[in-house]
């Protein structure tokens, strides 16, 4: 597998123009995107934002692979892997490449890391509608523009400036895609719920610890990142948290039952030792398992 840690050097192996900033490049064009034609998958050093409508072959990043999909934006960050096979193009796309050298020493250095749409997987790209599309293309232009102007002192604070809006832009359009598309996220409580409800009553706790946010986020075919921000929009907490509240939820069901002690109810519920279970007991519920039982026998 192919690892550039230049752009130029990206540029060069699938036969695009070498970049005008060696650490920034933008392009319009079917051809201008992730070795049209050609089958690749490599590692790199810089972050990719990519629009593209594809009419035939696959582009895959993180674990997923994607066949003809269309219309869409896709955010992927540094060292993951991504592939291409065989692509055609339907329309026009741009690529934006910002190597993390470009952001040393910026706001934008820590700015783009909170944005978690670069964790998720290809099919969890951005669905633009026409407005949104416009939205997105004009920053585009005024990108492109300034990055085909003569470099100034100026150069590199205006293309962040419009970088910055952009993601601003994506994170705005990504709430209203887990809104509107309910046949992705609208059941995604449920069916998180459920799934966390047969893993402990098929014992899975018992043999394989607490549940994690990644085995929740596999059962539903989703990645990490994009499970937490959908029950994020849909219920106010993270994958965690609700992972955290069923566990205390159980845990005070067992403490009124009065059958087993502390570290018994730990180990039944897959904690490793009874104080872990403690701590997040009285982090979510203000008091000790302890206090709490004496609370309610009395």
């Amino acid at each position: 597998m192919n690892h550039f840690d230049k752009i130029s050097s990206y540029n060069q192996a699938i036969g695009l123009k070498a970049p005008e900033h060696p650490l920034f490049y933008i392009a319009r064009g079917n051809k201008d995107c992730c070795g049209v034609g050609k089958e690749s998958e490599f590692t790199a050093d810089f972050y990719i934002i990519i629009f593209k409508k594809v009419e035939s072959g696959s582009m895959q990043y993180g674990k997923t692979k994607y066949d003809h999909n269309r219309g869409k934006m896709s955010f992927i960050k540094p060292r993951q892997i991504t592939g291409c096979k065989n692509i055609r193009l339907e329309e026009d796309s741009f690529v934006i490449l910002i190597h993390e050298d470009f952001l040393s020493g910026t706001t934008m250095h820590n700015e783009i890391k909170k944005y978690a749409y670069f964790e998720y997987e290809v099919n969890e790209a951005l669905h633009l509608s026409p407005n949104e599309e416009e939205t997105v293309w004009n920053l585009v232009y005024a990108m492109e523009k300034e990055y085909h102007n003569n470099i100034d002192d100026y150069s590199k604070s205006i293309i962040l400036s419009h970088l910055s809006t952009l993601l601003k832009y994506a994170q705005r359009f990504y709430k209203r895609q887990f809104i509107n598309r309910e046949e992705l996220s609208g059941a995604t409580f449920t069916k998180f719920n459920e799934i966390l409800s047969s893993y402990f009553e098929d014992g899975k706790n018992i043999d394989f610890g607490l549940p994690t946010v990644s085995y929740m986020a596999e059962k539903l075919n989703i990645s990490s990142r994009y499970l937490s921000d959908m029950l994020k929009q849909e219920t106010g907490k993270t994958a965690l948290e609700l992972i955290h509240f069923f566990l205390i939820s159980e845990g005070k069901n067992l403490l009124m039952e009065g059958k087993m002690n502390i570290a018994e109810i730990s180990i039944s519920l897959g904690f490793e030792n009874a104080t872990y279970f403690s701590r997040l007991f009285r982090k979510e519920v203000g008091m000790t398992p302890f206090q709490f039982k004496n609370g309610f026998l009395n």
